[in-house]
Formats: structure tokens, sequence, C-alpha cells
């Protein structure tokens, strides 16, 4: 066969499908050397084959390999870019609170004490559970290993111990930055999508004052308090343990957990807990400001701040950790 013609005196109606067809078509046969005769064609589905035929195909641009030089210098300015929205920020932040202590920024009382609510009362409920059950972990765990020397009314010690000065504000600190320091992420970000905190910018009034300020402070003024909450209820959940499995009587327990808790431990605890609240708060309201103006933006700006604030919770931990120690050593 060297030549493909076409009947079209039973055609009626034709679609774009044809067109497409007839291309595909055309195209196998020319690999084929084999010649297609459109002549007998409708007049308007050959006109449009001659000008699929002379419209130039664009293919895409293929990305340019970049070598580890480019890349090294494309992560280098984009981190020189981030680390300088985030001074900027935080340069905002400081300057707002100087505002606020002369009674010159739109700091509105009733918007901290709604933020105060959320972040206190309205979280009770997932702190305690979380608490009440990291204390039964922490006994159990330590119950299996103390039994083996016959110390196993020291768990009371151990879990007092770990409560105050680690697990109680940690924990606390990672819930609030999974349930409150997303949500700011995503009520900001959400502000940025339908552009009202442009409109506020246009009404002079400082985003940062007016939205992010009420919000660290709530998480600032909540987290210590959730902190202590958070130690009862983990050595409460400890005694359980320690009363039920270990046939320790709860006077014993709770003397024990007195006798190796001191007040500078319970200090340092809170003290952790109020820098984790003005962390928390910190990456929740940086991410949501950043947020770029799609819904799918929105999303990532919440998972990341919630990535960052866990970060820097743990890092600041460290960092913590380390100067009191050296503070008692000296």
């Amino acid at each position: 066969m060297t030549r493909v013609g076409f009947n079209c005196d039973q055609l009626q109606d034709w679609d774009s499908l044809l067109p497409v067809m007839l291309q595909q078509l055309e195209a196998c046969c020319r690999s084929r050397s084999i010649a297609l005769d459109p002549g007998q064609l409708p007049h308007g589905v050959q006109q449009l084959l001659r000008l699929a035929q002379s419209t130039p195909v664009h293919l895409p641009p293929q990305p340019s390999a970049i070598s580890p030089v480019g890349r090294l210098g494309r992560f280098t300015l984009e981190t020189v870019a981030r680390g300088r929205e985030l001074a900027t920020f935080s340069g905002e932040i400081i300057l707002e609170c100087g505002a606020l202590s002369r009674g010159q920024t739109t700091f509105r009382l009733r918007d901290f004490w709604s933020f105060v609510q959320a972040a206190g009362a309205e979280a009770l409920p997932i702190v305690s559970l979380i608490s009440i059950l990291v204390g039964v972990i922490l006994a159990f765990v330590g119950a299996v290993q103390l039994q083996m020397f016959g110390a196993q009314v020291y768990v009371a010690n151990l879990v007092g111990l770990a409560m105050v000065l680690e697990m109680g504000a940690m924990m606390s600190g990672v819930i609030m930055a999974g349930r409150t320091g997303a949500s700011y992420a995503a009520q900001l970000g959400t502000m940025q999508v339908n552009e009202e905190i442009d409109a506020l910018r246009t009404l002079g009034i400082s985003p940062i004052g007016f939205l992010v300020l009420p919000r660290m402070f709530a998480l600032i003024l909540m987290m210590p308090l959730l902190c202590i909450y958070a130690d009862l209820l983990g050595i409460i959940g400890g005694s359980l343990v320690g009363v039920f499995m270990l046939d320790l009587s709860v006077s014993e327990y709770f003397s024990y957990t007195r006798r190796a808790i001191h007040l500078n431990q319970c200090l340092e605890g809170i003290i952790k807990s109020t820098v984790y609240g003005l962390l928390v708060g910190f990456a929740g309201c940086f991410r949501g400001l950043q947020c770029g103006r799609s819904s799918a933006a929105v999303g990532e700006a919440t998972t990341s701040a919630v990535v960052t604030a866990i970060v820097l919770i743990i890092i600041s931990d460290a960092l913590m950790t380390f100067i009191f120690n050296l503070l008692k050593m000296g």
C-alpha cells in the first residue's frame, strides 16, 4: 500500500476527535512512507489539518543541569533571604512591644483574653490526657527496671523529676505547637489569602500589634500554668502504677515524690515552658504571615509552623538544660 484515501459520502457530523485521529494517522503513514490523500475529507477538516501542519510544535524548555557550586549558591541565597525575613519579623515584634509599653499600638484586650481562653481552658482536655499517660508510661518503664534491684519505691522520684524537669514542659509545648501554633498559622495564612492583612496595612494598622502580640502573649501567659498542671497530672498518673502495680501506699508514693522535687527544679521547668510558649507563638505567627496567596499555601504554612515550633522547642531545651547545669556547677 502506497496511498491512503477516504470515502466520506456517509459522513454527516464530525467533531474535534476526527482531526486528532487524522493527524495521528498522518504521522503513522509518514513513518512508513505512505502518502495520505485528504482530498475527499470535509473542507473544515482539511483546513484544521493544514493549520496543525503549519503551526510549529513548541516543547517546554528543559531545565539546565545545575552544578554543585550553583546549588550551593542557591541554597546560600535562600538561607540569607530566610534569615532576613526572620530578623525583620523579630525586629517588628520588638518595636511593637516598645510601642505597646508606651500605649501606641493597636493591642486589643478583648482579643487577648479570647486567645488566653483558647490556649488555656480549651487546651486542658488534651493536656490532661497526654500528661496522665506520660506519667503512667514513665512509671511503668521505670518500674520494670527498678524491680530488678528491689528499688521500685524510687519510681516516685523518677516520675516526679522527669515530669517537673522535662516532660511536663516539653509535652505541653509539643501539644500547643500542634494545636495552637498550627491554628495561629492557619488563621493568619487565611487572612493573607483573603488580603485582610493588606487591608490592615492600608488602614495604617500594624498586623504585628493587632494580630501577633495578643496571640504570643496569650501563649506566654498560659504555658507556665499548663506546665504546672501537666506536672501534677503526670505525677498522679505515675502514682496509679505505683499504687496498683507496685503495692505502694498513696502516702508513701507522694512522700518520696515530695522529697525528690525541689523548688529550683520546678522553676527550671516553668522557665522552659515560658520559652516554649514564646517559640510556639513566634513560629505560628511567622509562618502565617509568610504564607502565600493560595489555599495550598495555607496548608504548607500550617505544617511548617508545627515543624518549626517542635524543632525550636528541642533546640531550646538542649540549650537551657546545658545552661542550667552550668549554673548548678558554678
